[in-house]
Formats: structure tokens, C-alpha cells, sequence
């Protein structure tokens, strides 16, 4: 184990003993991946788990059939048929609580309540989740280079933009120009929303061919060195009428209001309110009607948010997106998206493909 993972794994331990624990399971494979630097498989219906104790007496279990991992940990195997959950017993401190990944399927969990391995239970996956939104120096080197990336494509991807082209063709399009820029996978299902269709904000492309007149919402990102980006950008097929002028510039003046305002302690639902605050005042509140932002890295929706509801403060190293929208049903929509990596003293803009309003005549 390198000493990167080390520093990682002494973090959630970190995390536990604030929350009164020394140990717990962890199984979700992102997080396995942080933790070892292992590429995890999936383990379908067969138990994966990763106990991690405070003392170091750390230990993964895997079914035989997937292999022993070069996770730089001791590794304990178990063959179809045997009680898997049951092969954690030795190993865990049955008269101390254990903690448990939110992501453990049930059936484990309920064996070992049968089995009595622990007097008590806790959802602690806070312990990972929290470690994971501040990002590493290398984390965020990675997040740098799958961000230009993004921005690579985003260029390419804007001159998709043609008469007839369906939705569903133009989001096949962007996956192969994502693996040409070596791109390992997508961070989600291209979103392709075309005129009325850029007015749901998670638009399922369909067969809808594009004509002159309609927007055009792309929102996308590759998952480049492991880590995912994401970007949205609005395009106008024609000369936008005064309506789609006036939203696009709410959201583009929303969005910027709600990037200067990052930086360590302030709080998330504090950006959120500078973008929302900006669209309500501009009389398209109501059509907002989703959270600012997700974090984002390893995975394109990551544990944390940019919301109304969410207290917590900016930290450095911390990134998420900065996505506001106006949506206006049977008519058309905008939302703008950048990533945002928080620095000591403000925040660092991962994406630069231009934000002004652009229209590709066809």
C-alpha cells in the first residue's frame, strides 16, 4: 500500500473515533479504490467488504472466485456456498459497535445481527464519504486533467449541432469522441435535450430530430485517469427571441455570482441562495427547481452538496458543480455547468469553454 493510501485510510479512521467507532465495513468499490489504489470489481450478489478497525487490524474479503487483490492488506478468501458475512467474526471486536457502509447490501447486514458480531450498528459511511470530498493533491491534479478534457470535447461536441440529427445520435456521437480523447467510460448518459426537451433537467434522449429555432442543452462528462467530469452548456440553433436572451442571462449571471462566492467558510446553502436569489429576482424562481450543485470526483455524484438545506461549510480541496437552470415547460431551457475546486482562499474554475451566449445557426 502506497503512502498516499495510508494517509487515506489514517483519515476515515480519523473520521470513526469522532463518531464513537473503531471499526467498520466498507464495500462500495469507488471507495475501495480510494482506500488501496485496487481497481475493485463488482462483485454482483457475492459479498466484498473491507473491515477496517482503528488498531490497523484491517482486512478485505473476497470471494475466491474474484482472486486475492493487491490491496497491501491481508486478504481472506470464501468459496461459493460458504456463510461469507460469517468469515468476519474472527476478525472483528464482537463487544464494540461496528460501523457499516451505507452501500452493504442487507442481506450481509441481517446475518451478522443473527450471528451477534456486534453489539450495536451504525451507518458510518460519513467516515469515507467526509474523507473523500477534500480532495488530495493528486485528486485534484486528476480533476484538472479529466476537466480539460471535457473542455476538449465540448468543442467537438458543439459542432454536432446540425439540421436532423436526433437526440440519441448525437449522444452516441459523444461517447465515441470521449474515448478518442481517452476517456475510459462516461460519467452518466449523455444529456441531449432539444428545444421543449431542454426543459426537463433530466431529459432520456429520444429519437427527436433537430430543427432551426430550438436550443440545444448538451450536459456531459468522461471519466478520464479514473476521475469524472461534468460540464452543461445551451446552444441556440437561430437568433434567440427576447425571452431566451433574458433566461440564458439570468442563469449566465446566476452562475457567475454563485463561483465568486467560493471559498473556506462559507456555506454551501449560501451559494446556492446567490444563484437562486439572482433568477428569483428576475421572475423565474419558481422554475428552478433542483439543488445548485453535487460533488463530484471518483464518481460524477459524490456524497455532499451545493443545496438549500445543506449547513456545511466550504472546505479547501473540496469540488463540486455550480449548475443553475431555468426550465420553462413546452418551451425550452437553459443551465449553465461548471466544476468548481476549492482553494485556500477562493475557489479554482475547472472548466473555460466559453459561457456567452452562442447560437450555431443550421
Amino acid at each position: 500500500m502506497t503512502e498516499l493510501h495510508e494517509k487515506r485510510i489514517a483519515r476515515v479512521i480519523e473520521n470513526l473515533k469522532a463518531m464513537g467507532l473503531t471499526q467498520t465495513i466498507v464495500s462500495d468499490p469507488p471507495t475501495l479504490f480510494y482506500l488501496t489504489g485496487v481497481r475493485i470489481f463488482h462483485p454482483g450478489e457475492r459479498m466484498l467488504a473491507l473491515l477496517l478497525r482503528a488498531d490497523g487490524g484491517h482486512r478485505m474479503f473476497v470471494n475466491a472466485l474474484f482472486g486475492t487483490p493487491d490491496a497491501g492488506l491481508p486478504v481472506e478468501n470464501y468459496m461459493d456456498g460458504e456463510d461469507a458475512p460469517a468469515k468476519l467474526l474472527p476478525w472483528l471486536e464482537r463487544d464494540k459497535p461496528l460501523g457499516i457502509d451505507k452501500n452493504w447490501p442487507a442481506r450481509f447486514l441481517l446475518r451478522l445481527m443473527e450471528l451477534n458480531a456486534a453489539p450495536s450498528y451504525k451507518d458510518a459511511s460519513a467516515a469515507c464519504d467526509d474523507a473523500r470530498a477534500v480532495k488530495d493533491a493528486a485528486e485534484q491534479e486528476a480533476m484538472r486533467a479529466s476537466s480539460k478534457v471535457n473542455d476538449d470535447c465540448m468543442a467537438e461536441f458543439a459542432q454536432l449541432i446540425r439540421p436532423g440529427i436526433t437526440e440519441k445520435e448525437m449522444a452516441e456521437a459523444i461517447k465515441g469522441i470521449y474515448a478518442a480523447h481517452g476517456c475510459s467510460n462516461v460519467s452518466f448518459e449523455p444529456i441531449c435535450g432539444f428545444g421543449a426537451h431542454a426543459a426537463d433537467p433530466h431529459h432520456g434522449n429520444d429519437d427527436t430530430r433537430l430543427e432551426a429555432g430550438q436550443c440545444v442543452l448538451i450536459d456531459v462528462g468522461g471519466v478520464y485517469q479514473d476521475y469524472a467530469s461534468d460540464m452543461t452548456r445551451t446552444f441556440f440553433t437561430a437568433e434567440p427571441t427576447e425571452e431566451e436572451r433574458k433566461v440564458y442571462e439570468l442563469v449566465r449571471q446566476a452562475q457567475a455570482a454563485a463561483e465568486a462566492l467560493v471559498k473556506p467558510g462559507v456555506k454551501l446553502c449560501d451559494i446556492d441562495a446567490a444563484a437562486r436569489d439572482i433568477i428569483t429576482a428576475g421572475g423565474y424562481g419558481p422554475y428552478f427547481n433542483h439543488r445548485l450543485g453535487h460533488f463530484i470526483g471518483l464518481e460524477d455524484h459524490e456524497a455532499g452538496d451545493v443545496s438549500a438545506v445543506n449547513q456545511n461549510v466550504v472546505k479547501p480541496g473540496m469540488c463540486f458543480s455550480i449548475e443553475p437552470g431555468i426550465y420553462l415547460p413546452g418551451k425550452f431551457g437553459v443551465r449553465i455547468e461548471d466544476l468548481v475546486l476549492v482553494t485556500e482562499t477562493g475557489c479554482e474554475v475547472l472548466n473555460h469553454f466559453p459561457h456567452e451566449l452562442t447560437v450555431k445557426k443550421i
